[in-house]
């Protein structure tokens, strides 16, 4: 069944936003403390600029990736609704099953895509909050950023569309799902644009309005972005999740102590007293 792109974007950009409301705070862990350091802010980055580079001149790479995903997500996905996601339970990982069995059977329909978005969507979540647990928030914040740029970098010089276009069409053996990219309807994304939302997420969940809030911002700026889709036919979906980084940041500031802002002058009041004779 064929769904038009309006509402294949609409899924597409509520599902990235639900990605950066699911992840749960980073619990401390000693292995994290020992790993912690600004060093991991460089996977957003390297996730999307080594691999492009690695399809474009490695022969096989896409192929890797596919098989890669097919074994990786499932047990994160697990591990999201189990541990790393906001609720979780560990039977709800049971969940996992008849996701992966839909996306298998029917990978066509959108009961099948919507099962392989949403397994690669979980997994995306346990990455975040792993990542988010080593990585310094304030450095975790510009790791997303410049992801975004490069990722704009990438779609404006023409580098993302043929590897991007490989990594769409690799698939396993025996029509196993394809979870190393995510089609919906009309609406082809990539991984890490669920990865992006879901480091977002990590970042704030500290607390739970502030979380809403980035998730509602960033539905609000990706509806808004792909208004883009009116003049051209790819965009790169890291950017409204950059841009919620930023307007939060500017937000913080603007309301931390201490911070100036220009109000108008108004003159002292003059105190008056009166005294009965």
């Amino acid at each position: 069944m064929a769904l038009p792109f309006i509402p294949s974007d609409a899924v597409a950009i509520a599902l990235q936003a639900g990605v950066v409301a699911a992840p749960r705070a980073a619990p401390r862990l000693a292995i994290a403390d020992r790993l912690r350091g600004p060093a991991w802010a460089l996977v957003p980055i390297g996730s999307i600029v080594v691999v492009i580079f690695a399809i474009r001149y490695v022969s096989d790479t896409a192929t890797g990736l596919t098989y890669l995903a097919l074994v990786a997500v499932p047990p994160l996905a697990v591990a999201a609704l189990g541990w790393a996601m906001r609720g979780a339970k560990p039977w709800l990982g049971l969940a996992v099953l008849p996701l992966f069995a839909l996306a298998w059977a029917i990978p066509t329909t959108l009961v099948g895509e919507g099962s392989a978005a949403l397994l690669s969507a979980l997994s995306c979540v346990t990455l975040g909050v792993l990542l988010s647990s080593v990585t310094p928030a304030k450095w975790l914040k510009l790791g997303i950023v410049l992801m975004a740029c490069a990722d704009t970098w990438l779609v404006v010089t023409d580098l993302l569309q043929k590897p991007n276009s490989e990594l769409v069409a690799a698939a396993p053996v025996a029509g196993l799902p394809q979870l190393q990219s995510v089609l919906f309807g009309n609406v082809s994304f990539g991984y890490g644009d669920l990865f992006v939302a879901a480091l977002l997420g990590a970042v704030v969940a500290g607390c739970a309005r502030r979380q809403t809030a980035a998730a509602l911002l960033t539905f609000a700026l990706a509806a808004v972005f792909d208004l883009l889709f009116l003049v051209v036919n790819e965009l790169p979906a890291t950017v409204p999740v950059a841009v919620a980084v930023i307007v939060l940041e500017v937000w913080d500031w603007a309301r931390a102590p201490g911070t100036q802002l220009r109000r108008p002058f108004r003159p002292p009041r003059t105190a008056r007293s009166s005294a009965r004779p």
